[in-house]
């Protein structure tokens, strides 16, 4: 059965029914697909004075056209941006709906602490604390709160950064990491102990910590550095911006359709896509603090054929193999995934009826056990099918032209398993957006039963709706695209199992 196939490139729908391969093309030619959805961007932004003025400044820009591209070439999959209200319909104002500027000694101070726990938890507050305060007290309402951070965040407040001796300031603490830990199962009998505890309970990532603890109070944020938006601000001693980051168009389109998307504005659906279908990707991240090695959470993403994504988290238990590597889950817990990912279907659904079709994506085959959990949680309107999808490196393809294999191509290998290449040359830009020879995808129906070449079609079509930026395609399905980010982000605080699904914009 082995054969070679190029799958047709999948179309994204727009505003009157019009459909296009690239998402620029269509929202420059007909407008987003939920245009009379919202009224436009009511924006917050939090940063140090010269931070939130950058950001005026750059709203400001996209009011206009914005043009990167130097050739007719590169014009092709750099295009220009025509400005946000030609683009989206709505508009944005330059001024934001509240301002909160965050005092830049206060800050130095915070990101210059030695533990990193304290450091970015301290950092972290000033910020989030800001926020959640404005939600209380202001009766503006904002859809989405613009964080502009500063170099020195990005610098001091990642994983496994550190703070130069010269200018690090040590903070006492009456509870050591160690101790919190313990805390997790013996609670401290002291209230005081309680709240020095808590920097250690957090993962050391501004970006992670700042999304988790924003969660509970659905607050849609995008996180910037300054440099993105205003990078000739920033030079080196030679003239050259201190960072090198897009052209001002692509970051236009990137930044300009996550605010629609975090507005609850739909930039785009899939077109043609076969109703009742429902994608679930399932995301796993081990629980450091967790003084059992095997402990995880688990989480799912799941999309319907709406497009809409929303994310919700299952059990934690002992879902980690330090023999195998691998997470599964029991089979309680695998249907409890499930019947939350149905029971939500259905909630959304016009119909109000289960899906169709349930694929269930992940990096690693389905255990027995977890596969009999996934279908107790179903019935027989419902058919389930698992589809492993992971990159591998063992097949590549040389071609003697200029440019590499065709998105699209599929290399068919049974009727359960096939490599299909997401990374390609891309006809509609006339180029190939890589570096390398790229390496397909692996797919696997390895439960249940579908037509690989239907499968494959999916996937294909779930590489185009990740609304955190606006391109051609992604390499992965967006039902893996954010699996990691979106387990980062569930355990970079203290995790609470089986909270509300919250929809995916609040995740990226």
């Amino acid at each position: 059965m082995k054969q070679l196939i190029q799958l047709p490139e999948p179309k994204l729908l727009f505003r009157y029914d019009q459909s296009l391969e690239d998402p620029r093309d269509g929202l420059t030619l007909f407008g987003p697909l939920d245009s009379a959805q919202i009224y436009g961007i009511r924006s917050g932004v939090v940063g140090t004075e010269a931070g939130i003025a950058r950001f005026k400044r750059w709203v400001q820009s996209i009011q206009g056209p914005i043009i990167s591209a130097t050739t007719d070439a590169e014009s092709l999959y750099r295009p220009l941006f025509p400005g946000f209200q030609t683009v989206f319909g709505v508009r944005w104002s330059p001024t934001p709906q509240i301002e909160i500027p965050i005092d830049l000694d206060e800050l130095s101070k915070r990101i210059r602490i030695g533990n990193s726990h304290q450091r970015v938890f301290q950092t972290v507050s000033l910020f989030a604390d800001a926020i959640n305060e404005a939600k209380r007290k202001e009766d503006v309402q904002v859809d989405v709160w613009f964080v502009i951070v500063t170099e020195d965040v990005e610098k001091y407040c990642r994983p496994l950064s550190t703070v130069e001796s010269a200018i690090r300031v040590e903070v006492d603490s009456i509870v050591s990491e160690s101790q919190a830990k313990q805390f997790v199962k013996e609670p401290p009998l002291y209230p005081e102990m309680v709240e020095a505890a808590q920097p250690f309970y957090y993962e050391p990532d501004f970006h992670n910590q700042l999304k988790a603890r924003l969660l509970l109070n659905s607050a849609p944020i995008q996180i910037i550095r300054e440099t993105t938006i205003a990078p000739l601000d920033f030079l080196k001693a030679n003239g050259f911006p201190l960072r090198k980051v897009d052209k001002p168009s692509v970051i236009a389109w990137n930044i300009c359709t996550t605010a629609f998307y975090k507005a609850s504005g739909r930039p785009w659906k899939l077109a043609r896509v076969r109703p009742g279908v429902c994608y679930l990707g399932l995301v796993f991240k081990r629980d450091e603090r967790s003084v059992d090695s095997t402990n995880a959470c688990c989480a799912a993403q799941m999309f319907l054929d709406s497009g809409d994504g929303v994310v919700f988290k299952g059990a934690i238990g002992p879902w980690y193999s330090p023999t195998s590597k691998e997470f599964h889950l029991s089979s309680d817990a695998a249907k409890e995934v499930v019947r939350t990912a149905v029971q939500t279907y259905m909630e959304k659904s016009p119909n109000k009826r289960a899906p169709k079709e349930l694929f269930i994506h992940g990096r690693i085959g389905f255990s027995d056990e977890e596969w009999d959990g996934f279908k107790s949680a179903v019935d027989r309107t419902t058919k389930l099918i698992g589809v492993q999808i992971r990159n591998r490196g063992d097949l590549k393809v040389y071609s003697n032209l200029e440019y590499p294999m065709l998105r699209g191509m599929a290399h068919i290998q049974n009727e359960r398993q096939a490599y299909l290449w997401t990374i390609g040359f891309v006809p509609r830009l006339q180029t190939f957006l890589g570096k390398e020879v790229p390496n397909p995808l692996f797919v696997n129906v390895c439960r249940g039963r579908a037509p690989i070449e239907q499968v494959l079609k999916d996937i294909l079509a779930l590489t185009k709706l990740n609304y955190n930026t606006c391109q051609y395609g992604d390499g992965s399905p967006v039902t893996l695209r954010f699996a990691d980010a979106v387990g980062e982000i569930l355990t970079a605080g203290p995790v609470q199992p089986n909270s509300s699904p919250l929809p995916f914009k609040f995740y990226i």
